[in-house]
Order: structure tokens, then sequence, then C-alpha cells
């Protein structure tokens, strides 16, 4: 195992561990730039809509795994940020670019409001707060049928920035790229604030909210921008989601969705931005996964097995529940146990696997 030593300040507040560790980020980014060669147009869809639940995970991350505030109506921001791209787009002719950014900062402002008055709510009070505002958001989609066309949906218009087009159905791999773009930098600017007194003052009000104030942390201030800096994530998935599927409603963004954002942290590994990877690819390819194992096992037996409705939320349910029993710290905990025993091997041991018991908050300010 290699044994890292620290002789400055600046090396703790890196972006990266190692030169070991930034080039396996280099080779990854890589693979991921020339997977459009390598796939074919279907899965190429699919990666793109992991690249966009891998931001919809970060959003909600940010909120629940670095802040420890729970959300239930997580959705309602990326509606928010969905419907604003694409109205300014259509009715004010702003470039999608552009139309992106102002959802997201709607988004943010929305989320502010919405933090102001629920930061002196705790847990279960804040998660009925945000699920109310859920409700509140579809019914206001839904009467708001002039602009936002109701239940009938409102057609994303395509993106084109520089005479470019980038489109789903016709140039998949272009929207891919986008979307990788726009995920990389949202990335660094995520990895940025978990370094700066910010993202460290996330984690301490996470933590303990008492031992927070007491070192001087502006603990509701704290709250409101982890709000601000979420909704604002959410948004621009919104805005990505809307044009992904072309055409959305409010059923769209409805309250599973914001389910399973929830469950797919649990699963990836809760205060890790590696785990909103982890559980992005589980939420995205798992139907894809389970489509293919059935069509081997109808071809191999010259049998027919139809669609089982609900079976990947089943499966999704069943990962969940053996999350929360056996392994707390999500895929992601169990990926740095697999790797740290095999750097250690042969002197770790069975034991090493044991239960993990994940981080409690204990108390609570007032």
């Amino acid at each position: 195992m290699k044994v890292l030593f620290r002789e400055s300040y600046e090396q703790d507040l890196g972006l990266f561990r190692d030169n070991n560790q930034k080039f396996r980020y280099f080779l990854l980014i890589c693979l991921a730039v020339f997977l459009p060669f390598i796939l074919g147009d279907f899965f190429l869809g699919e990666a793109t809509l992991f690249l966009i639940w891998a931001i919809g995970g970060m959003s909600l991350m940010i909120l629940v795994g670095h802040t420890g505030l729970a959300s239930l109506g997580h959705a309602a921001f990326l509606a928010i940020g969905a419907y604003t791209t694409v109205l300014m787009q259509t009715k004010l002719g702003i470039p999608f670019l552009l139309s992106l950014i102002l959802g997201g900062l709607l988004s943010s402002l929305v989320g502010v409001i919405i933090a102001i008055p629920s930061t002196r709510l705790h847990s279960i009070y804040i998660a009925i707060v945000t699920l109310a505002i859920s409700i509140l958001v579809d019914d206001i989609i839904v009467l708001s049928e002039s602009l936002t066309g109701g239940v009938s949906g409102i057609y994303a218009p395509k993106i084109v920035i520089l005479g470019v087009e980038f489109d789903r159905y016709s140039n998949i791999d272009r929207l891919y790229w986008l979307v990788l773009i726009i995920l990389i930098t949202l990335v660094l600017i995520y990895k940025n604030i978990l370094r700066s007194p910010l993202g460290r003052a996330f984690i301490a009000v996470r933590d303990s909210e008492i031992s927070a104030a007491a070192m001087g942390i502006n603990v509701k201030k704290a709250k409101i921008l982890s709000f601000a800096v979420s909704c604002f994530y959410g948004g621009i998935c919104g805005g990505l989601m809307g044009h992904f599927s072309t055409v959305f409603n409010n059923e769209t963004f409805n309250l599973l969705v914001s389910i399973n954002l929830l469950l797919m942290i649990v699963v990836g590994g809760l205060g890790s931005i590696h785990g909103a990877f982890f559980g992005a690819a589980i939420l995205s390819l798992l139907p894809v996964f389970i489509a293919i194992i059935r069509d081997g096992i109808s071809s191999f037996f010259d049998v027919s097995f139809y669609s089982i409705p609900g079976l990947e939320t089943f499966i999704f349910c069943l990962m969940v529940i053996f999350c929360i029993l056996y392994e707390p710290m999500g895929v992601n905990g169990l990926w740095q146990k697999i790797r740290i025993f095999w750097e250690l091997f042969p002197l770790g041991g069975k034991t090493f696997f044991s239960k993990q018991k994940s981080f409690l908050k204990t108390d609570r300010l007032k």
C-alpha cells in the first residue's frame, strides 16, 4: 500500500490525491471521449442518460450526502430548470447554453427562497417541506397550460451552438460530447467547492451542527448555500433531461424521480462524488442489463419472456435494503474496501469486509 506523506497544507487541498490518481482520471476521461467510436446509437443514448443522471445525483449529494439535509421533492427543481431552459429558448430566443445557466439560477433562487424558512426545521420536516414543494410545482405546471403545455407537455427545440446542432436522434454523438463537457465542468466546480471553506462548512454541519456553530460556522447560512448549489445543479440536470426527452410534461419530473434520485445516492454511497456516479450507473443501466439477460435466456432456451412491470424498481429496492443492512456506505464504500484489500494483500483478512457503521447525526441546534 502506498503511503502518502503530506508536506504542506496545499497538498491536502489538491484536486487529486497523487499523480497516479490524476493519471487514472485522465484515462477515464479519454475513454469517455472516445466512447462514441465504440458504441452504437442505442448504447450511446443510454450513456448520455447516465451522464445526465450523474449530474442529478451530484445535485442531491450536495444536499443530503455533504450537508445532511433530507429532500423528497428534488424533482421539482429539475422541472423548474427544464421548463425555464425550454421556454427561454422558444419564447425569448435565448441561446441554449445561456438558457441552461439561467434555468439553473432560477432553480437555485427558488431553492434559496424555500431554504430561508425551512432551515429552522430538522430531518423529516425538511423532507416534508420539499415533498410539498414538489406537489405544488406539479400543480403549477398543470394549471399553467398556456405556458407549459399542461399535461400535454412541451416540445424541446434542437440544441444549436455556433451553428452546430445537437440532437438525440440525428447526432447522438454530439449530444453525448456536449453533456460530457458540462458534466466534467460541474464535477470540477463540485470538487473545488468541497475543498473550499464553504464545502468544509457543509461537512461540519452534516457531522454536528453544535460543533460547527462552536467553530464559528454560520449554520443557517451554510444550509441556505447548500440548497442554492444543490438546486443549481438540479436545474442544469433538468434542462438537459428535458432536451434528452424531447417532449416532456409534469409526469416527467414526478415524485418517483425524486425517490429514484434519493435511492440512487444511497446505493451509490452517501458523502462521495463517486457515489453519485455509481448510483447513476445502476439506475440508468439496470433496465438495459435486465433486458439483455432476458433476451439471452429467451434465445438460449427458446422460450418467450415478457417484460415484468416494476422488475427494475423491485431489484433497485432490494439493493437499497442490502446497502442499508450490510453496506451503509453503498457501492462506493464496497469499492474502497476491495481496493484497499488488494493494496494490503495478503495482510488483509475477511474481517476487513465486516459491516461498516455509517455516519449518524446525534446532535442538532435547537
